[in-house]
């Protein structure tokens, strides 16, 4: 059947969806949700696309797309196309599958994750692999397959280095930011390092939305080779254009809203990133305690031995680190802040918790390559210079400018101890959302600075932390907030 094309000016941001008029559905025997073929005319390029069906929107002869099989199709608003039915991608019956607690094969992950990127399933068809992924959970087979598979669907970083290194944080502590500190001191070691990092999801800042305040993250796959080239080590956005990862991407976005995190897509969303820059050895650092995302180290442990053996099985030395993920590391929580705290321990200056924390994992790599007195090497590394100026380099190198220029919030509050005492306990989720609702990370400058950590003296009315903003509107949101939760226990 010939249609005519109608922009409806819609995206989901992966699925493509095309809209018909409900007689139209009626001769081709189709309903909503089932799978259409839609064929340009002229050049025979073709898209698969869910119908949805209309009554009202879309009239007699035409067909209602959104901007994603615009875009496959390259066509534009009153061109004609074929249209017919399709069957269902094979995959649903493998998801189907999985949810009955069948263990899925090498060749049928591939094809969910093949449809996947080539947006051949659905958000809720996505969303039912998420779940079934949950309720059953991927055994480390399954595990494997889904890793090489989204590796092997998106784009590589090819390096002719015998080390490649990297390293990883599963999150849930405000600010941490050692990967800014510890990649600069390995590649002014000579190691090469092409970090590629995320933006933040529900936190104040991810790593590249704190590099991204020094110099651009968003470069193409070109760029990155040419940043490699002239720094050793590059610190990257690993989506938008690169296409790293890509059908992980997509998984993210369907399991960040329900708030759950099957373990084996976990464990292959962070290895397949990996194994895509061709790393040798990585380091993962887990962080554990209250409020973190692991409670106990118990939790911690189960989580690294299975990192462990996935990365022996994909060919990559893995180690894996513990740490404290009880309080907030470093001051800044924000992008500019946490940028401020990431440029001054690379000034051999504080904080000390975070340049602790950076030495000791970047030690941590260099024992893994085999380096011997490690500490000893990056301290040197680190107090000498070295580093920072590394940092500048990689930075100039991803477009940057020569001398790092920070913004700085147009509003502060500063929240006062209520009494003397001691630091008991600091709410990571709190702090965060603090931090959230004053603006970042979509503010850069936004966010809070803490003045204390747990273990520290404190005076009545003494600074705990300061808030900073953009808007005087969300500043005093985050005041309230501050005021009624009160993440700062003292005693």
């Amino acid at each position: 059947m010939k249609l005519k094309v109608i922009d409806v000016n819609l995206s989901t941001g992966g699925s493509a969806i095309a809209i018909i008029n409900e007689n139209d559905a009626k001769k081709l025997g189709i309903h909503a949700s089932d799978r259409i073929l839609i064929r340009r005319l002229r050049t025979g390029k073709a898209a698969i696309a869910v119908a949805d069906i209309s009554s009202e929107h879309i009239h007699l002869g035409e067909i209602g797309l959104f901007e994603e099989p615009l875009k496959l199709l390259g066509v534009e608003k009153g061109v004609h196309v074929d249209v017919m039915p399709c069957e269902r991608p094979r995959s649903i019956q493998y998801i189907s599958a999985k949810l009955e607690g069948k263990e899925l094969s090498k060749n049928q992950i591939y094809e969910i994750v093949t449809d996947i990127v080539e947006n051949h399933l659905s958000e809720v068809e996505m969303t039912y692999f998420v779940a079934a992924c949950y309720s059953n959970r991927l055994s480390i087979k399954e595990t494997v397959y889904l890793t090489n598979a989204i590796v092997d669907t998106g784009t590589r970083i090819n390096i002719n280095k015998k080390v490649i290194l990297d390293k990883h944080c599963v999150g849930g502590v405000p600010n941490n930011r050692t990967t800014l500190i510890v990649v600069p001191i390995l590649a002014a070691m000579g190691y090469t390092m092409p970090k590629t990092s995320s933006r933040s999801i529900t936190s104040p800042a991810g790593t590249a939305d704190t590099m991204e305040v020094i110099a651009p993250v968003s470069l193409s796959l070109e760029k990155i080779k040419e940043v490699l080239a002239k720094a050793n080590a590059c610190m990257v956005w690993g989506g938008g254009n690169m296409n790293l990862a890509a059908a992980d991407d997509k998984l993210i976005r369907i399991r960040h809203p329900m708030s759950i995190d099957p373990e084996g897509m976990l464990l292959a969303s962070i290895m397949a990133k990996k194994k895509a820059v061709g790393a040798t050895h990585c380091l993962i650092d887990i962080p554990y305690g209250y409020m973190a995302k692991f409670p106990t180290k118990q939790a911690a442990s189960s989580l690294a031995a299975k990192f462990v053996k996935l990365g022996r099985m994909l060919g990559m030395k893995v180690k894996v680190v513990m740490t404290d993920g009880s309080q907030p590391i470093g001051n800044g929580i924000g992008p500019a802040l946490e940028a401020y705290d990431v440029v001054n321990v690379l000034k051999g200056e504080g904080p000390n918790d975070l340049r602790e924390k950076s030495i000791f994992l970047a030690s941590e790599m260099l024992g893994m390559v085999g380096e011997k007195n490690a500490r000893q090497k990056v301290l040197e590394v680190l107090d000498s210079g070295k580093a920072y100026a590394k940092f500048r380099k990689i930075a100039v190198a991803q477009g940057g400018r020569k001398h790092i220029k920070l913004p700085k919030a147009r509003y502060f509050f500063d929240v006062l101890s209520e009494k003397q005492g001691t630091v008991k306990q600091i709410n990571n989720k709190v702090i965060a959302r603090i931090a959230s609702l004053a603006g970042a990370p979509e503010d850069k400058a936004a966010g809070i600075y803490l003045r204390v950590h747990c273990g520290g003296k404190v005076r009545k009315e003494s600074v705990l932390f300061t808030i900073h903003s953009q808007s005087k509107l969300k500043l005093d949101t985050a005041r309230q907030i501050a005021s009624e939760f009160g993440p700062i226990t003292i005693k």
